[in-house]
């Protein structure tokens, strides 16, 4: 992990709901509030919101007596998030999960999508979700995983890296899909003091209307945009343009349609 993997800012929040939204973390969203199908009231606290795709769909689904706390570290993505979202029930609040700013056994839930990868110390941050977790309540969170599993993905990684020959961009390889082994993830919760731990692979078909769309949020919308413009900040459009041209090759020039998978992990206080 670098400090650039951790920097949604700019235009990016924007790029990345728009392009990657829609084709990734909606279908894991729905995934993750049917998960939650028996929580019917209390207060949740989500981790790592984002621009709040998934806070969108809890908010959608929850009964009106589930309080929500959506948290991010990142305020750009806040900010984003909160023009997509204005309810009476949600709260919005920059924190670092590290150090989550609430009282202990707080919350009847924690959920967290696709943010424990981007933890700098994940037991620190799995013992914080425990903290502010009321006993007996749920952690429930995803990680994408490997690489080789999540087909746009591999593709738009390949052709920038070919673009980079001596020093290849891996942001996607080595934060996304860089926390996939079940056995450290395990080590990691269990050294937070969590026990009975419960995890299943979730496979997605996931829509896209164009080549173009994919690539757009993962090389504008996402900090491999970062990787990119700190090798060369006048090859972002014609980078942008290589990788369309691969994952066309590869799925072809309309609609698209291609495997996503990522692991669920659930564990109780």
């Amino acid at each position: 992990m670098t400090d650039s993997d951790k920097v949604f800012a700019g235009s990016i929040p924007g790029l990345y709901d728009r392009y990657l939204g829609p084709l990734l973390f909606e279908p894991y969203a729905q995934d993750m509030v049917r998960r939650l199908a028996d929580l019917k009231e209390g207060r949740l606290l989500e981790i790592a919101a984002g621009t709040g795709i998934v806070t969108r769909a809890l908010d959608r689904a929850l009964p009106p007596k589930v309080a929500v706390t959506a948290t991010d570290l990142n305020q750009a993505m806040l900010d984003h998030a909160m023009t997509k979202l204005r309810s009476p029930r949600v709260r919005w609040h920059q924190a670092d999960a590290l150090a989550l700013p609430f009282k202990d056994e707080e919350f009847d839930a924690v959920v967290c999508q696709f943010g424990a990868m981007f933890f700098p110390d994940k037991p620190k941050a799995f013992r914080e979700a425990r903290r502010v977790l009321k006993p007996g309540g749920r952690f429930l969170f995803n990680v994408w995983d490997q690489l080789e599993e999540n087909e746009v993905s591999l593709v738009v990684t390949d052709a920038v890296a070919a673009c980079f020959p001596q020093d290849p961009p891996q942001f996607l390889r080595r934060a996304p899909h860089g926390y996939h082994d079940l056995a450290a993830i395990r080590r990691d919760l269990e050294a937070a003091g969590f026990g009975a731990i419960k995890s299943e692979t979730v496979k997605k078909q996931i829509l896209a209307s164009s080549p173009r769309d994919p690539v757009i949020g993962f090389c504008q919308g996402s900090p491999l945009r970062n990787e990119i413009e700190a090798r060369d900040p006048k090859r972002l459009a014609e980078v942008t343009e290589i990788a369309t041209r691969a994952v066309a090759a590869r799925f072809g020039n309309g609609p698209i349609q291609c495997g996503q998978q990522a692991i669920v992990v659930e564990v109780r206080k």
